[in-house]
């Protein structure tokens, strides 16, 4: 393999911006120092690094995906059920045609992330499947298996044919959703197509489905560089990152802790039970909350609250993780979330509720402490057993060694060789 090593194209909407690009480029990252050639596409514009290549290079590509994304929001306009969701379901009717791409045409394998927000439409995800080569998807959401939604929460009608579909203002048998899953089937049916899921949880529920339960479905998890998550001296951080010293500290974060889907209220709840419960705790720890937020939600936490807004530096990261004693994560529906991976890596327990693909990644009681859905009383019980555990030190041996054994670049990318070159082998 060596001498004649695989060319694989990583291709996501962006290099950036949400889980998926920074999933997307870690596995570029890793699979380039373990023998693969790889190459990696996106569309929005890149402004550090020059191993990526864009298709936003010049202002008018960079108006051509923006007027995409537009034409795809204003299509979906009518259908949507309110504005809370605008963003949680894409129709998928405007994209870019990139497979006369050179980096696509040199390519044995096409390897798919996150394309939508106009970067990908289904019409031309099918002249990228015309190409006849091993089309490999890694599922960051339950697009790629839905009539439109990214998580179909409590709706299964995806399993059959979609349909009555609870994202939508109008909903019946025949209604938009139906019809985008009617034209993915058509269009995936003759697709060289292999599907990966980050959990066996999305796994298990896209093999229900019935547009890729005739598919291969793997199931891999992203990968992390592990030596640059790693755990940092705890008051070292703190004292440069401007937190207390003298407190245990909670961590919480995400790209919007607004989304509904990232749980904020039942964290809050859960602080609340605590304050009402253990009155004496707010002398002892206190909250840390990095992401896009807003002064009055930060209100909303009875606790003591440090917001570090937005954090894109990776060392800054790994030095907020390194400050806390633990990572909460209250997310009601989750693939792999990167923050676990990213806490775990760094050293750092976590308290998640048991959804999704988190009880995958947290060893209850030993790693971390998996909460009941939606339990905002058991979330309330976990931060207390991590943060005032015995043996906190235990926890964080536990959480590093489970993100070696299971997360590490060469570890995710030996996983990732394997597939290609089965695919390789037909």
């Amino acid at each position: 393999m060596q001498n004649n090593p695989l060319k694989v194209v990583i291709i996501n909407k962006s290099a950036t911006g949400g889980g998926a690009a920074v999933a997307a480029k870690r596995l570029y990252e890793a699979l380039e120092v373990n023998g693969i050639k790889a190459s990696m596409l996106v569309q929005d514009e890149i402004k550090d690094s020059t191993s990526i290549q864009s298709l936003s290079n010049s202002k008018r590509e960079k108006r051509k995906s923006f007027l995409r994304f537009i034409q795809e929001r204003l299509y979906f306009l009518p259908y949507e059920k309110n504005k809370s969701i605008r963003y949680s379901f894409s129709p998928a009717i405007a994209g870019i045609d990139i497979s006369k791409h050179p980096l696509v045409q040199e390519a044995d394998i096409i390897h798919l992330h996150w394309i939508n927000h106009g970067f990908l439409s289904i019409d031309t995800l099918e002249k990228l499947f015309a190409l006849g080569k091993p089309v490999v998807w890694t599922m960051h959401d339950m697009w790629p298996f839905t009539g439109g939604c990214h998580y179909a929460v409590a709706c299964h009608e995806f399993i059959e044919s979609c349909g009555f579909c609870p994202f939508l203002r109008k909903s019946f048998k025949d209604d938009l959703s139906s019809r985008i899953h009617a034209k993915k089937r058509l269009v995936w049916k003759k697709a060289n197509l292999n599907a990966v899921s980050c959990s066996n949880w999305l796994g298990s529920i896209a093999q229900e489905s019935s547009l890729l339960r005739q598919k291969k479905i793997s199931s891999i998890p992203n990968p992390i560089n592990t030596q640059v998550f790693s755990p940092k001296d705890s008051k070292k951080c703190r004292e440069e990152l401007g937190l207390p010293k003298d407190k245990k500290l909670l961590l919480f974060g995400a790209a919007n802790i607004s989304d509904p889907r990232k749980g904020s209220k039942y964290l809050i709840e859960s602080l609340n039970i605590l304050d009402q419960k253990h009155p004496h705790l707010k002398d002892e720890f206190e909250l840390v909350v990095f992401g896009k937020s807003n002064k009055k939600q930060l209100k909303r936490f009875p606790f003591k609250v440090n917001s570090m807004k937005f954090i894109s530096c990776t060392d800054e990261l790994v030095k907020l993780y390194s400050a806390a004693d633990a990572f909460v994560l209250p997310s009601l529906q989750d693939n792999l979330p990167n923050t676990v991976m990213e806490s775990l890596a760094c050293g750092v327990p976590v308290i998640g509720f048991r959804v999704g693909g988190v009880p995958e990644m947290i060893e209850h009681q030993k790693s971390g402490f998996l909460a009941e859905a939606r339990d905002s009383e058991s979330l309330a019980n976990g931060i207390v057993d991590v943060l005032f555990h015995d043996n906190l030190n235990s926890y964080k041996k536990a959480a590093r060694s489970f993100a070696l054994d299971n997360f590490d670049n060469k570890v995710v990318a030996d996983q990732y060789i394997a597939l290609y070159s089965s695919l390789m082998n037909k």
